[in-house]
């Protein structure tokens, strides 16, 4: 997702810093922005010149110190410890006027303000899977998120060409809010033994969904999905329709997380 979010940024016109504390990450992450560029010059969507000027505004580094900008996003693991801790060390080296946005899927973004000394500056921007193809980002508005922060990060989403979308802050959001069902009937319909993944996946695209529900896990990853659930189903008090399914805590488990693990519901 950050590198993906870099990719938008940096073909946008904008300085990029892509920050990755594990080197062989940050490698991985140049080597796929490098495939990807090259992808949309062979596929004719843009000139290598833009390739070339978009590669050199992306700067890769692993010192969290040269982590200094006008925005920060962060797509870091779903962990609200995590994300603060690292909200206010990077508050600790920028400008007061730096804006600090989280790309979380389903942690509440007024309780992740609330923990740092920058709250009226921290918003949430959920951006999609993968984040250069998919045009919706929620603005999430926290209780203390100021309104011209958050004219700016809409302003900005317009800019990089996305569709930007404003919520307060709730369970879930709008998608992942809407989009529960999808996941968890589906899999009830597996631990029920009424059908296969496969031939859920085959039916809801034959429906108009660009992708079954199994293909979608296994590309967002099932240990960012089962996190989703768990986080929508407690915040929620627990209705028994959203109870997170066995099957996909036992997917993570067992490090089965989807593509990127090279196993899921399916093999890549």
């Amino acid at each position: 997702m950050g590198t993906g979010i870099a990719q938008v940024s940096a073909m946008a016109g904008f300085h990029t810093i892509l920050y990755e504390v594990n080197i062989d990450i940050l490698e991985k992450s140049k080597t796929s922005l490098q495939k990807n560029f090259q992808s949309l010059v062979e596929k004719n969507k843009i000139t290598e010149e833009r390739r070339n000027q978009s590669l050199e505004r992306i700067h890769f580094v692993s010192d969290q110190n040269r982590c200094v900008a006008d925005l920060v996003i962060e797509a870091i693991v779903e962990n609200l410890e995590a994300k603060v801790s690292l909200f206010e060390q990077l508050i600790n080296i920028n400008d007061l006027k730096t804006i600090y946005a989280t790309n979380t899927s389903s942690l509440s973004v007024s309780e992740i303000a609330s923990k740092v000394s920058r709250p009226e500056h921290t918003i949430g921007m959920h951006f999609f899977n993968p984040a250069p193809l998919m045009k919706l980002v929620e603005v999430v508005r926290a209780e203390k998120t100021s309104a011209d922060v958050v004219e700016i990060i809409v302003a900005l989403a317009n800019r990089l060409g996305k569709a930007p979308v404003v919520c307060k802050d709730s369970p879930g959001f709008i998608v992942n809010r809407v989009a529960r069902p999808f996941y968890i009937e589906s899999l009830r319909l597996i631990e029920e033994g009424q059908t296969d993944f496969s031939t859920v996946d085959r039916l809801m695209e034959a429906t108009g969904f660009r992708m079954g529900p199994f293909k979608l896990m296994d590309l967002i990853g099932n240990d960012v999905n089962y996190a989703v659930s768990k986080s929508v189903y407690e915040q929620l008090n627990k209705p028994e329709r959203l109870r997170p399914s066995d099957i996909q805590k036992q997917k993570v488990e067992t490090g089965e997380l989807g593509k990127k693990t090279g196993v899921g519901y399916y093999r890549y």
